[in-house]
C-alpha cells in the first residue's frame, strides 16, 4: 500500500476524530513474505477456500497479488465481507461514481446485496471527476498528495501508476480515462469481481 495513504488516514483521523478500521485477509498475507510468492490453496481456512471455489479457480497455488482475480477477491471483497458480518453492519456507504469504470455505470443509489446481507449506498454515483476536484478545492477536503504527483486513481503499490507529472485536477479530465494508470488486467475483470461483492 502507498505510504501517503496511510498518512492521509492518520491526518483526518486525528483532525476529526474518527475511528477508523482496518480489515485484512490475515490467512491469506501471512502466507506470503512478498507479492509474487506462491500460496497453496489447501493452507488455507475453510472459508477461504470456498471462497475460491466461487471463482471456479483449480489450481492447487495461486500468487499473491492483490490485484489479481483471485488475489483481489481474497484480501478486498473477503477481508470486507467478514468485516461486515461479525459487526452486524446492514449498511455501507461507498464512493464509487458511474463515470469511472464501466461495470459501474448500472449501480443505483441504494444496491441491496446478500451474503452478507447489507445495503451498498452510493451518494455519489452521479458526480464527474471534474465534480470531486471542484469540490475538494471549493471546501478545502483533504486528499492523498499523491494525487498532487500526477495520480489519478490509486490502487495496489506495484501496479499503479501516474497518468502524467502534472495534479490530477489540471489533466484532461474530460477526454482521458481516470483508471488509466490501474492495473488493466483488473479493469478487465471488474464485472466479475463486483458480481462476487466488491465495491
Amino acid at each position: 500500500m502507498f505510504e501517503e495513504i496511510l498518512e492521509l488516514v492518520d491526518q483526518v483521523k486525528n483532525a476529526w476524530k474518527v475511528d477508523v478500521a482496518v480489515v485484512q485477509n490475515t490467512d491469506v498475507s501471512e502466507k506470503a513474505q512478498k507479492v509474487g510468492d506462491l500460496i497453496r490453496v489447501a493452507d488455507l481456512n475453510e472459508r477461504n477456500r470456498k471462497e475460491i471455489e466461487k471463482l471456479g479457480f483449480t489450481d492447487e497455488a495461486f500468487p499473491f497479488e492483490p490485484e489479481s482475480y483471485v488475489g483481489n477477491h481474497l484480501m478486498k471483497t473477503v477481508a470486507m465481507n467478514v468485516f461486515l458480518e461479525h459487526n452486524g453492519v446492514k449498511a455501507l456507504s461507498t464512493a464509487i461514481r458511474w463515470d469511472e469504470q464501466e461495470s459501474r455505470v448500472a449501480e443505483d443509489y441504494f444496491s441491496p446485496r446478500m451474503d452478507p446481507d447489507h445495503t451498498r449506498v452510493h451518494p455519489i454515483l452521479h458526480l464527474r471527476e471534474r465534480d470531486i476536484w471542484d469540490t475538494i478545492h471549493k471546501y478545502k477536503i483533504p486528499f492523498c498528495s499523491l494525487y498532487y504527483q500526477g495520480y489519478r486513481s490509486l490502487g495496489a503499490k506495484g501496479s499503479t501508476t501516474k497518468n502524467s507529472d502534472i495534479p490530477a485536477w489540471e489533466q484532461d479530465l474530460e477526454n482521458t480515462p481516470e483508471r488509466a494508470g490501474r492495473g488493466q488486467d483488473k479493469e478487465q475483470i471488474m464485472e466479475q469481481l463486483r458480481t462476487l461483492g466488491y465495491m
